[in-house]
């Protein structure tokens, strides 16, 4: 029984390893802000851990993420506020995007709705397929696709509102 629970731990904390990068840069364009983002990653591995002996290996990160949309979203709906989004957190090198262009695509994305805002992000930043995120957030995959079109036009408009806006 002990080597068990020390063969699930050594799993577990591998899995820890290799997926917090990815579940923290989703959870700060969630919430766009690095404790409430640490917080949000911490409930989530707490729950996935609890629920570990069910979680397959190759779903593992999927699971998470979806436990870590679902926390964000229970507790946005708690406290109906939004948060002002801060410094970005450290994220790998596009040769492509300044640092100024992505802090000036995560103070956009602070400004949709909720609903747009996970969309957008599930679908675009974690390249996530219209099915996977409409499962994910157990809304229809018409749902997921109206959220991103929306969501992706109020960013086109409040891009071209910006001064300078991204070159």
């Amino acid at each position: 029984r002990g080597s068990i629970k020390a063969e699930r731990d050594a799993a577990f904390t591998a899995f820890v390893d290799g997926a917090t990068p990815s579940l923290m840069r989703t959870a700060w364009l969630l919430c766009g802000d690095g404790e409430q983002a640490q917080e949000l990653v911490q409930a989530a591995l707490v729950k996935t851990y609890v629920a570990w002996p069910r979680v397959k290996e190759d779903t593992a990160l999927a699971y998470a993420r979806r436990v870590l949309v679902n926390h964000r979203t229970d507790s946005w709906r708690r406290t109906r506020r939004e948060l002002t989004f801060g410094d970005v957190p450290e994220q790998p090198a596009d040769p492509d995007v300044r640092p100024d262009d992505r802090d000036t695509i995560v103070r956009l994305l602070g400004r949709l709705p909720e609903q747009q805002r996970t969309v957008v992000v599930l679908r675009y930043y974690n390249d996530l397929s219209e099915r996977a995120v409409a499962d994910l957030l157990g809304i229809s995959v018409g749902a997921v696709k109206s959220a991103a079109s929306r969501g992706l036009a109020s960013l086109r408009t409040q891009h071209a509102s910006t001064e300078g806006g991204l070159r």
